[in-house]
């Protein structure tokens, strides 16, 4: 039987789980800080490029990251009702 004691969300590898960069817009939450995503869209008939940015509530338990820096982010258990993803 194997004792596996990497139950932590952060330490399993990044081949299963998505990774997204960001940057941080709110840290006005217990433990969590919102992060934008930005990605690049084609628009199906036009071929215009154009931006798309979507919000994360991400997991932050030491509460180290504030408004404006760059994170990375991982997908993970639910951990609350809108909380997917742990800071890297």
């Amino acid at each position: 039987m194997k004792n596996n004691k990497n139950t932590s969300p952060r330490l399993v590898s990044p081949g299963l789980k998505r990774i997204l960069k960001g940057i941080v817009v709110s840290d006005k939450m217990d433990k969590t800080i919102v992060v934008s995503v930005e990605r690049i869209k084609k628009h199906p008939q036009y071929r215009r490029r154009f931006r798309v940015f979507k919000k994360y509530k991400v997991h932050d338990p030491e509460k180290k990251y504030k408004v404006g820096d760059k994170v990375s982010i991982q997908e993970c258990r639910p951990i609350s009702k809108e909380k997917r993803w742990v800071v890297l």
